[in-house]
């Protein structure tokens, strides 16, 4: 009996916190993505891994904006949107299917980030939790950025040069490494806007990142500070 009981505790306590830190979840999926889209990209199998992907990441992002002051129902209603979209592009490929598609993928992501941004400012308290959610909303808004690429590069041709030239779209993996390199503010990116509308998308980016860790991040690491003291 003992040996059974130790057993279930040890089984349910990843559980526990896996309920008690949504975001953690998110966070780890997110990351996992940045190491398996590399290997999948180039195989002809790549398109339907993103979208098999890509639902994984909007069901456990819809689940993380439960724990937000923030409507969870627009969240769910704009995923649900993402997935039929993407589903009716993958039978029926069209250009305007792929700029709807992305644009819904950038709300969504951008209303996620800002939903658990409200989520880290609703108290004076810093949770494992919020901890893990500033980690997961960079990824949230690293993503809407690179599907906002997207668009501009679906509508504008060119607007992204790369080590092949300006000509040609750059790839999706491409794109996101040049928002997480501007979001991060370190910029080593050999992907480079050259649109007026990209680079104003990216300068947009890189002030919003600023933001982020000035305002977010740095909030969050002062009430662990002061939490911390308190305690001694």
């Amino acid at each position: 009996m003992h040996v059974v009981y130790r057993a279930s505790l040890t089984v349910s306590k990843p559980f526990a916190f896996v309920r008690r830190n949504p975001s953690a979840v998110l966070l780890l999926v997110q990351l996992s993505g940045l190491l398996l889209y590399p290997l999948i990209e180039g195989s002809p199998h790549a398109s339907a891994f993103f979208g098999a992907f890509g639902v994984v990441v909007l069901g456990v992002a819809v689940r993380v904006v439960r724990r937000s002051p923030w409507l969870t129902w627009l969240a769910a209603v704009l995923a649900l949107a993402v997935v039929t979209l993407s589903v009716i592009s993958a039978f029926t490929p069209r250009p305007s299917l792929i700029i709807a598609t992305a644009a819904l993928e950038a709300v969504f992501y951008f209303y996620a980030a800002g939903s658990l941004i409200a989520y880290m400012m609703q108290d004076w308290v810093t949770t494992s939790d919020e901890l893990f959610a500033a980690g997961a909303t960079f990824t949230l808004l690293a993503w809407g950025f690179a599907y906002t690429y997207i668009v501009c590069q679906a509508i504008l041709p060119g607007s992204f040069s790369g080590p092949g030239g300006p000509e040609g779209s750059r790839t999706w993996l491409e794109l996101l490494f040049l928002s997480v390199a501007v979001l991060s503010s370190v910029g080593l990116s050999d992907i480079l806007p050259a649109s007026p509308m990209a680079r104003g998308l990216v300068m947009l980016e890189s002030f919003g990142g600023v933001l982020y860790i000035a305002l977010v991040v740095s909030r969050l690491i002062g009430l662990t500070i002061e939490s911390r003291r308190s305690r001694t």
